[in-house]
């Protein structure tokens, strides 16, 4: 072992405190916003088989898991920050947030 592995140590990080961000705080997540970030929202899951899906054409319809009026899980790259439910705007749909993850969890989620 060179002298250089022999001096490797572990990093330990604190902890996110649960309470709300000081303005100097807020200045540096100032920096941040302009990230842009993968929202989705899963209405429901299926399986077909290919031969099913390349019959696929405008118009069809796709019957999924879930009821009308059950929770949807709002995505942020992949991982669940939010709950909500859909609605109908106009002619497009939307949805309501009706739960969001703690900061911690949220954070807990990103490791």
């Amino acid at each position: 072992m060179s002298d250089r592995e022999k001096n490797i140590k572990s990093v330990q990080f604190s902890a996110f405190p649960e309470e709300n961000p000081s303005p100097s705080e807020m200045r540096t997540i100032d920096l941040l916003l302009d990230i842009p970030l993968q929202l989705s929202v899963e209405l429901g899951r299926t399986s077909s088989r290919v031969k099913e899906i390349l019959e696929w054409e405008p118009g069809s319809i796709i019957e999924v898991n879930k009821l009308a009026g059950e929770p949807v899980d709002v995505m942020v790259n992949s991982h669940r920050i939010a709950r909500g439910e859909v609605l109908v705007l106009d002619e497009n749909f939307g949805v309501r947030i009706t739960n969001i993850a703690s900061q911690r969890e949220r954070l807990t989620r990103l490791k």
